[in-house]
């Protein structure tokens, strides 16, 4: 699937009252080695980037902090995983969204994308926010539970 697609599809269910954005692209790389893409997914809140892939995950060698990534980034990467994940989030049935298991989300993106997702009201949002440890999906949640002037 397109991500120009996949976006539209993801914003159809965000919060419009916070400024959340998804973004994904490739940056050509040319080498004496050959040429290849450097995917990037990233979002942001506001002027911060709360999630950035591979940046946030990448050490030296060429691998990530967590397990299960393709070892030998950029040529093996996981853009389209990540693109898998979030279509099966947006996928999901509204009274399912905060008791599925992800087990592909190795990158804490599915906590982001619930916070971020206006179809969990504020008692169900409050109840995220207890129980997740990811900061960047606190941030997303504090930015929605601001009362509205």
């Amino acid at each position: 699937m397109r991500w120009s697609k996949l976006q539209r599809e993801i914003y159809k269910i965000i919060d419009e009252k916070i400024n959340f954005q998804i973004h994904c692209t490739r940056y050509p790389m040319d080498s004496e080695s050959g040429s290849t893409d450097l995917p990037r997914y990233w979002i942001t809140l506001g002027k911060e980037i709360i999630f950035d892939y591979p940046k946030q995950f990448a050490v030296c060698g060429g691998t990530v902090n967590y397990t299960g990534f393709h070892v030998g980034y950029p040529y093996n990467t996981d853009i389209s995983d990540i693109s898998i994940l979030i279509r099966e989030y947006i996928d999901t049935p509204k009274e399912e969204l905060l008791t599925k298991i992800f087990d592909n989300d190795h990158w804490g993106l599915i906590n982001i994308l619930r916070a971020a997702d206006r179809r969990i009201g504020q008692r169900r949002l409050e109840m995220l926010k207890k129980k997740t440890h990811n900061i960047a999906a606190h941030k997303v949640i504090n930015a929605r539970l601001i009362p509205e002037k």
